[in-house]
């Protein structure tokens, strides 16, 4: 099944990638840090099993991320940006609340929880991967390590704690200028806006996923929560069927 790539303009004009595929209803999937709709989602072929599932895939790239534009001006980048654009996005394909479904991984997760736990979306059934406690209310902590990487990119070497990250930054072209503009406007999650998280919620994770925290302990603090474990790592818990079988299933319900 192929899939169709657009752009539109997100609030500030910047230009901003979607790839849709399925026709069935709409399900909004955000990519994680550094990656992009291609890499976590088609080239996986989760988006692939959303439409044949009857749902319609809808993947966009993260601003700085994928196709989609990289500013270099710091205005291009206030507090909450990534939840603003996800907004656009939504409020460009006119989804209507409770009208869509939303699934993020990582990065994702932690912008689609940003998103609902503050009031600014409202999905049908939200699948949160690869997130757990500590990547929500830790955020700076995980955010000095990519920081590190960006800051000291030319003088990492093999055996650093911070060479995967630096290999992969390197391998998806990333521009480090914006990079590192867009992880400033990131904040950590106030915890008590869990509450707020009302929809049915799985949280889907890794089985040797720690990068993040317990995914099954942020599971426990949603009021309709369930916990899902899928094979892997961080790293490698999205290249495998596993993660798209759950998105599908749960969002089947």
């Amino acid at each position: 099944m192929t899939h169709v790539t657009d752009h539109f303009a997100s609030f500030d004009g910047t230009r901003l990638a979607i790839h849709t595929e399925g026709e069935g209803r709409p399900v909004v999937l955000l990519h994680g840090l550094f990656s992009s709709a291609q890499m976590n989602w088609i080239k996986r072929g989760h988006g692939t099993r959303l439409a044949a599932a009857w749902f319609r895939a809808i993947m966009m790239d993260f601003r700085v991320h994928g196709t989609s534009e990289a500013p270099q001006d710091a205005s291009a980048y206030p507090p909450g940006v990534l939840v603003r654009d996800v907004a656009a996005l939504v409020d460009h394909l006119g989804l209507e609340p409770r009208g869509f479904d939303l699934v993020g991984f990582s990065l994702g997760a932690r912008t689609a929880m940003h998103a609902v736990g503050y009031g600014i979306l409202e999905p049908r059934r939200l699948a949160i991967c690869g997130m757990g406690v500590a990547g929500l209310s830790q955020w700076e902590r995980r955010a000095a390590h990519f920081k590190r990487v960006i800051d000291e990119f030319d003088t990492i070497k093999p055996g650093d704690p911070a060479y995967t990250a630096r290999t992969f930054l390197k391998s998806q072209g990333v521009d480090r200028v914006a990079a590192r503009l867009l992880l400033d406007a990131m904040e950590d999650f106030d915890m008590a806006r869990l509450s707020a998280i009302t929809m049915p919620t799985a949280l889907i994770c890794g089985d040797e996923d720690d990068d993040n925290g317990s995914a099954e302990e942020l599971a426990a603090l949603l009021p309709d929560a369930e916990y899902i474990a899928v094979p892997g790592t961080h790293l490698n818990s999205v290249t495998k069927p596993e993660l798209g079988d759950a998105i599908t299933r749960f969002l089947s319900e």
